[in-house]
């Protein structure tokens, strides 16, 4: 079997950033045990491979799970303190925070969005967020339940639920979310996308620095296993001795995870997948605000985003006043190399991408929609998609009704409140939705009937750690973010405890 280079060497803005190519096993970087299969990690910018990365068959999925399990029965889950696993994950979140440029740079070069946008926001976020857990750590509290105080008590017992695999998105590969499960104390075995790998391998990196004396990550907590999704995500899925399986991404996949956890061990599965968002401008809003968080809601991250507001519908009263100005915000968005600091935006992740997203576009064209902006190809290298705006649509048009995941907005006209709620629900999916209004009650009302499990009143796209995040309908199961989120990674165990009742049989 051929080996590859300890190590892959990527020339960043400030230095050369040598990324591990094994799998993370352990706390050691290792190859596969019967593969050489590898994994071409590249820059969407100049469509040039970045490194070669081992890609894991489903032989390293079960060896990952084997350390998985034995670490959360030895030095992990039962067995260590709150306070530890806070100390820990401080530590870690101290560790990205120094590493932050380095790393917003990676992020930059193997997925294409701005390093001042991934250091500021996915880096600043992920950080904050394994800070928030850690200050859960040492409060995951059961309750005492009066049964008959002369008699006898319960108690519950929040354990945690296992061993955990998380199968992470290619969009935001360094929003790990995997604080919550940490703090529950959950091991877990992380399948980074395909597309994305080196973020996730160099933070596997700063785990082992973490764990270094006088506290440790004991090895087998964090595992990371870069592979194909038909693969190691797939594997995870199945797996019986996997206790839940975390994902974000489609639906279609999502299903396919759902019927795999059945038909295995009825593993507990949370689900993030798709997302139609409308985004409703009634004739009371700051216009010029709500064409700032609509451009926000459709070019951030550039449109590669579950909740992007892809649906913008307007009163009709204020349509062309709106639309002159969201036009003026999205001519103003540059999207270019992510590494230049001028840039709002940059390419799509990948050749699949940039195909999928211009065939929503040709069918836009084709079934009758106008284009008042973009478009167009470039005709340089780099997978890029410039803004693109649909009006004159129809409720039965793909681009209205298909996920698109780019920069791509299709954008309506209402009359009345209640055609606009209408318009909004129309769609399988329910993971977010806005609005804006200065009507307090309008504002009520509204976000009240919009079926989605994120509604934002005169924002859009806005997440806090402290906040669940999650979806109905065809969007997902189970909650993201704040205290909700520790629901997903335990148990709860019931105790009985009779300490007066005499016993008598027959009854």
């Amino acid at each position: 079997m051929s080996q590859l280079p300890a190590y892959a060497e990527i020339k960043g803005l400030t230095k050369t950033i040598k990324v591990p190519t094994g799998l993370f096993i352990n706390n050691q970087f290792v190859s596969s045990v019967d593969s050489s299969e590898t994994i071409e990690a590249v820059n969407p910018v100049t469509e040039e491979v970045l490194a070669s990365i081992s890609a894991g068959s489903v032989q390293d999925i079960d060896v990952a799970v084997a350390a998985a399990r034995k670490t959360f029965n030895t030095t992990w889950g039962k067995n260590i303190t709150g306070f530890e696993r806070a100390r820990l994950l401080h530590k870690l979140a101290d560790l990205i925070e120094r590493d932050a440029q380095e790393l917003a740079e990676l992020e930059c070069l193997n997925n294409g969005k701005p390093v001042k946008v991934a250091r500021d926001f996915d880096i600043g976020d992920s950080i904050q967020c394994i800070r928030y857990y850690a200050g859960w750590a040492d409060k995951i509290v059961g309750q005492t339940v009066e049964v008959h105080n002369k008699a006898k008590l319960a108690f519950t017992q929040h354990e945690p639920i296992g061993v955990c695999g998380q199968i992470i998105p290619w969009n935001y590969p360094i929003n790990m979310y995997v604080a919550p499960a940490l703090a529950a104390s959950c091991t877990i075995v992380m399948k980074p996308s395909e597309l994305t790998p080196l973020t996730a391998l160099k933070l596997s990196e700063l785990v082992v620095e973490a764990g270094q004396v006088p506290s440790f990550f004991p090895p087998g907590v964090v595992n990371t296993i870069p592979s194909l999704g038909s693969v190691g995500g797939a594997a995870l899925s199945a797996h019986l001795d996997v206790d839940k399986v975390a994902f974000t991404g489609s639906t279609v996949t999502g299903r396919k995870i759902m019927e795999a956890a059945a038909k295995s061990n009825l593993k507990k599965v949370s689900l993030e997948l798709g997302g139609k968002s409308p985004h409703l401008i009634f004739e009371s809003a700051d216009l010029e605000q709500a064409a700032c968080w609509a451009a926000l809601g459709i070019l951030y991250n550039s449109g590669q985003d579950c909740t992007a507001g892809s649906r913008v519908y307007v009163q009709e009263s204020v349509y062309d006043k709106f639309m002159g100005i969201l036009l003026s915000k999205v001519k103003e968005t540059v999207v270019g190399d992510g590494l230049s600091d001028e840039t709002a935006a940059g390419p799509l992740v990948s050749k699949v991408q940039y195909d999928r997203v211009w065939g929503f576009i040709e069918s836009g064209k084709q079934e009758g929609a106008t284009v008042v902006i973009g478009g167009e190809k470039r005709t340089t290298k780099g997978y890029f998609c410039d803004p693109t705006i649909f009006t004159n649509i129809r409720p039965d048009m793909k681009i209205v009704k298909e996920e698109i995941f780019g920069p791509v907005l299709s954008v309506g006209k209402f009359k009345t409140e209640e055609e606009a709620i209408a318009l909004a629900n129309d769609t399988t999916y329910g993971l977010g939705a806005g609005l804006h209004s200065s009507n307090a009650s309008q504002c009520m009302r509204v976000s009240s009937a919009l079926e989605a499990g994120t509604v934002w009143v005169n924002q859009y796209n806005m997440l806090a750690n402290n906040v669940p995040f999650g979806g109905k309908k065809q969007s997902g199961i189970g909650r993201e973010l704040g205290s909700y989120a520790l629901e997903e990674y335990t148990s709860v165990k019931a105790v009985h405890w009779n300490f007066g009742e005499k016993g008598s049989w027959p009854l």
